[in-house]
């Protein structure tokens, strides 16, 4: 073993476990922690990080941190429930060396280098969700050990337990706000942007005059365009998803007009060399240059949908929706409620923007910008 190879995070672990030491209990009326189950934490904590020192392979090392992390982490919020508010300087130190630990796990993750594909995207995936992990660790203990109000924040764990409780009213809610407003809105905006960017590139009064009205049109705010929409199209989905059309649209068309244009001079002049007329230029040149702006815009209307929506069911929606739940459950203090809205819309919305990128990668494999050339 050697001190000099110990990280900086295993040093500052060592001193977190030392001051933890000295100020020990982890609560204030000792309740919640028996003295074999303080051991164990500081055992952990103070055993990984000289563990650090060792000579062992990077991936040992990386299971050892995330072992002692996590059992340490789990030890102290196992101890802090039920004795909310009663955490002492010991349990935020020994937490925070916890996560010290669970940091040197990921940056020894990131320093491997391995020629299989399948080890690669095992590690693209763990070190992510490891990090993701801690947010809900370093928030679940935070909250209970400083007493956090539930109606401030509640714990991930209170979040989650409403989440379970809950599937058939988020269920509702995501088929009245996703399946129905934003996807028909989506595949709406983002198909009349595309026709209307070929008509653009094609007749030259629509594109110098129609792109710079678009880029007006993007900066309306939506708190203006809901109310106006509902008014039009009533209380149901069909208004959400014309919001979501009006947002979608103009990126979609001002993406697609840049990409159409993203072909060089000369391609064009071969492509008439061999006497291609404007389609065959179009569907052969121009609109595989201009994938890659095309699916940019993709990208950013699947959030910006998702955002429209919701939005937008504020204003006015029938007794289902996800911003109708969260604007009826925040009235009602059902804060747990919220979070779980949140946490459906984050997970919706990331589903929605991988499937698109992953299409992306599939379709436009041979672009530099996708096999890195």
């Amino acid at each position: 073993m050697s001190i000099q190879s110990l990280s900086w995070q295993s040093w500052v672990v060592l001193l977190l476990a030392l001051i933890a030491m000295l100020t020990l209990p982890f609560t204030i009326d000792s309740a919640g922690f028996s003295a074999a189950q303080t051991a164990l934490v500081l055992a952990l904590l103070i055993g990984a990080a000289i563990g650090d020192g060792l000579r062992l392979p990077v991936v040992s090392k990386a299971v050892l941190f995330f072992l002692a992390a996590h059992i340490a982490a789990w030890l102290l919020i196992a101890g802090i429930a039920g004795q909310e508010g009663s955490g002492r300087a010991s349990f935020f130190c020994a937490i925070a060396a916890a996560w010290l630990l669970a940091w040197r796990c990921v940056s020894l993750l990131s320093s491997v280098r391995s020629r299989s594909r399948l080890t690669g995207a095992l590690l693209r995936i763990l070190i992510p969700t490891i990090f993701g992990a801690w947010i809900l660790i370093l928030w679940e203990a935070v909250v209970r050990g400083a007493g956090v109000p539930f109606i401030l924040l509640p714990p991930p764990a209170a979040v989650g337990q409403r989440l379970m409780n809950s599937l058939p009213v988020l269920g509702a809610d995501v088929r009245q706000t996703i399946l129905k407003s934003v996807l028909i809105g989506y595949a709406i905006g983002c198909g009349a942007g595309f026709v209307t960017a070929i008509l653009a590139d094609r007749v030259a009064f629509l594109r110098k005059g129609l792109l710079p009205i678009g880029n007006m049109v993007s900066a309306l705010p939506i708190i203006g365009v809901a109310p106006i929409m509902v008014m039009w199209f009533g209380f149901d989905w069909p208004s959400k998803a014309a919001v979501v059309v009006v947002m979608t649209f103009f990126p979609m068309l001002v993406n697609t007009v840049a990409g159409l244009a993203a072909a060089s001079h000369m391609e064009r002049d071969l492509m008439r060399t061999y006497a291609s007329g404007y389609w065959q230029t179009l569907w052969k040149l121009r609109l595989p240059a201009a994938a890659p702006f095309i699916f940019n815009a993709l990208k950013i209307n699947s959030t910006l949908a998702l955002i429209g929506a919701i939005v937008a069911e504020f204003f006015g929606t029938p007794v289902v929706g996800m911003g109708f739940r969260i604007s009826t459950e925040v009235g009602r203090m059902n804060i747990d409620m919220v979070w779980a809205e949140i946490a459906v819309a984050a997970v919706a919305g990331s589903v929605f923007y991988g499937v698109i990128a992953l299409i992306e990668r599939a379709t436009t494999f041979w672009h530099p910008s996708i096999r890195g050339g």
